[in-house]
């Protein structure tokens, strides 16, 4: 998964064709938790860009797009939002695959 390295990628990614962007942190112990399972995951939805965003880095960010629990997902596409799975409970690969399922570009 590719880590976001500025806000201004950030809005490319936003503006262009279908990105998850992934909300997380370092310490978080519940992000540790399903970054074995994200590869996996990412390889069953090719059409999507994935991008970890650190929560820490890029707060500013967070707090914009609404963002305060982690691990959090959100998906956009052509700077239109398309989905959120944002809350602070431990996430399944299940879970994440389902979210991910249910988005259209």
């Amino acid at each position: 998964m590719k880590k976001l390295q500025s806000t201004e990628e950030f809005n490319a990614y936003k503006n262009g064709e279908g990105t998850v962007f992934m909300f997380t942190a370092g310490w978080c112990p519940d992000c540790r938790v399903i970054d074995p399972v994200m590869p996996e995951v990412e390889e069953s939805f090719g059409q999507f860009n994935f991008v970890s965003v650190d929560r820490d880095e890029f707060i500013d960010l967070c707090a914009e797009h609404d963002i305060y629990g982690i691990p959090s997902f959100l998906a956009v596409s052509e700077g239109e939002e398309l989905g959120r799975f944002v809350s602070r409970d431990r996430k399944t690969q299940e879970e994440i695959e389902s979210f991910i399922a249910g988005l259209s570009l």
